[in-house]
């Protein structure tokens, strides 16, 4: 039986290195190719889950702004800054603001987003991610059951901060059946969180809108235009000359009266 004689190269070391080499180049391209491809998708799914969430905490009665491009970050102690994003009335004034907080619950770290108006009472507060145990834990989801609703109207004055908290611990907040450690872990996130607000209250409320952010009141006005003469002799200034003599066959016609540019606020 014939057999088919292999080639000499295909046995040095360096044939295999190449073609290995080759084959991650082709695989780490395909990678960067589908990263490229897919990042813009990504991107606009993130955004969309973004405005999603925050229409849940902020009514869109309350604002007449984008949310997502309406933002700024407040440094924090041992912390990456904390972005707040801002909705604005009609005038432009900040009527809410909301931003996210975590902590951690019986089985990992819980994440919530909630939203708070100017005066500091809740909006609405949702649970972005957590790891809780599904049947008892779980229940800080919307979407099976409506406990998270309880936080509505409330605020650092209602109820006091000594009733924050699930009424296993004398507070006002109810606990799961089988499960206190996650609802007691949620009231302390949503509690914090007011106190974030409390303490950066000035700071938010008074934000200025980003189209007017980078307007100061040192801005020059542009100059004014120059003086007209309205036909009672002429202007005093080194740099008009005379107006000349009129022709006596032609009739005389006096400037229109021009304003002077105003400056732009």
């Amino acid at each position: 039986m014939n057999t088919q004689k292999v080639p000499s190269y295909r046995n040095r070391i360096g044939y295999h290195g190449g073609l290995l080499g080759g084959v991650g180049l082709i695989a780490s391209m395909a990678i960067v190719i589908a990263d490229i491809e897919t990042r813009d998708a990504i991107t606009l799914a993130k955004a969309n889950d973004q405005k999603a969430s925050l229409a849940q905490v902020i009514p869109a009665a309350l604002h007449h702004n984008d949310l997502l491009k309406d933002t700024f970050s407040i440094p924090q102690d041992n912390a990456p800054p904390k972005t707040v994003f801002l909705a604005r009335d009609e005038n432009g004034i900040v009527s809410a603001a909301a931003y996210e907080m975590s902590g951690y619950g019986y089985s990992g770290k819980i994440s919530v987003i909630m939203g708070v108006d100017r005066s500091g009472q809740i909006l609405g507060v949702r649970t972005l991610s957590h790891s809780e145990t599904p049947g008892l834990g779980d229940k800080i989801e919307v979407a099976k059951d409506d406990w998270v609703l309880s936080f509505d109207g409330k605020s650092l004055s209602d109820p006091t901060p000594e009733l924050w908290g699930v009424k296993k611990d004398h507070g006002v907040f109810d606990q799961f059946t089988g499960a206190t450690i996650t609802p007691r872990a949620y009231v302390r996130i949503v509690k914090e969180g007011l106190d974030f607000f409390a303490q950066h209250q000035t700071e938010i409320i008074g934000r200025t809108p980003p189209d007017l952010s980078n307007q100061t009141e040192s801005s020059t006005p542009p100059p004014p235009s120059a003086p007209v003469n309205r036909g009672r002799g002429n202007v005093s200034s080194s740099s008009t000359p005379a107006p000349s003599e009129p022709s006596k066959t032609s009739e005389s016609v006096v400037p229109t009266e021009t304003e002077a540019a105003t400056p732009q606020e």
